[in-house]
């Protein structure tokens, strides 16, 4: 398991970035559960219309293979088949008056599709 507790991101090629307001985001969701063995686990599934698309969920399960990483306490879990398509993507969270989300920025993709969930 890889630990990592930086304040800002870093370019790294063996795992997700999680800038400190997407952490943030997802330490209050998780508290709001009420539960602290959830991680944000992190995947790449076949579909949507570039032919990848992005999974985003809560998980208390941990996998074989699994990368871990550790962001203000924040678990970020990905499986070994899909941190190669991960590997350096950054997530983050935006709030503002035109979009309020989680962003994933991969430098991994080719092309992605017009609303920005699935990649190639």
């Amino acid at each position: 398991m890889t630990t990592t507790t930086e304040t800002t991101p870093q370019a790294v090629s063996d795992g997700i970035i999680l800038t400190t307001e997407a952490a943030s985001k997802v330490k209050a969701l998780i508290d709001g559960e009420g539960r602290d063995d959830l991680s944000l686990r992190v995947a790449v599934q076949p579909g949507g219309c570039s032919g990848l698309r992005y999974q985003l969920y809560f998980d208390d399960r941990s996998l074989d293979g699994d990368v871990v990483k550790t962001y203000d306490s924040v678990n970020v879990v990905t499986d070994r088949m899909s941190a190669p398509y991960l590997a350096g993507a950054t997530i983050d969270f935006v709030d503002t008056i035109e979009k309020q989300g989680f962003t994933i920025d991969n430098p991994n993709a080719g092309g992605s599709c017009a609303c920005g969930d699935s990649f190639h």
